[in-house]
């Protein structure tokens, strides 16, 4: 049974940064890509970072290119998120979420995601 858990949300000021991880369990993810997807009250889930366990290209949703970055840990099949410049838009849930074909059709797609993660929330004041 895959199980990921994140952690590292929290509240912080418009310009600080958190780190965000994800940790997997429950199988081998060598052939997997792993997402991070946020989603704030009243609106649709929404990509926002997806990277490939084996490493390769990273992709970003356009808002925060530049201020986030997605890495693994594939020795402690851990992802993070790393997060900078933070703004009061990027209020959300996050999760990860690991993708068993690791393709890129529809990367941003949360219905190809196979198993989801529980979520950490993100709060940013102004």
């Amino acid at each position: 049974q895959v199980q990921l858990v994140e952690s590292g949300g929290g509240l912080v000021q418009a310009g600080g940064s958190l780190r965000l991880s994800c940790a997997a369990s429950g199988r081998t993810f060598s052939g997997y890509a792993m997402g991070w997807f946020r989603q704030a009250p009243g609106k649709e889930r929404e990509f926002v970072a997806r990277i490939r366990w084996s490493g390769g290209n990273t992709y970003y949703t356009d808002s925060v290119n530049g201020r986030f970055t997605i890495s693994r840990d594939n020795a402690k099949n851990t992802v993070y998120l790393q997060m900078n410049s933070l703004k009061p838009e990027d209020t959300a849930i996050y999760s990860c979420a690991a993708d068993t074909n690791a393709n890129t059709v529809r990367y941003y797609d949360p219905t190809r995601y196979d198993y989801w993660g529980q979520g950490t929330q993100v709060t940013v004041s102004s």
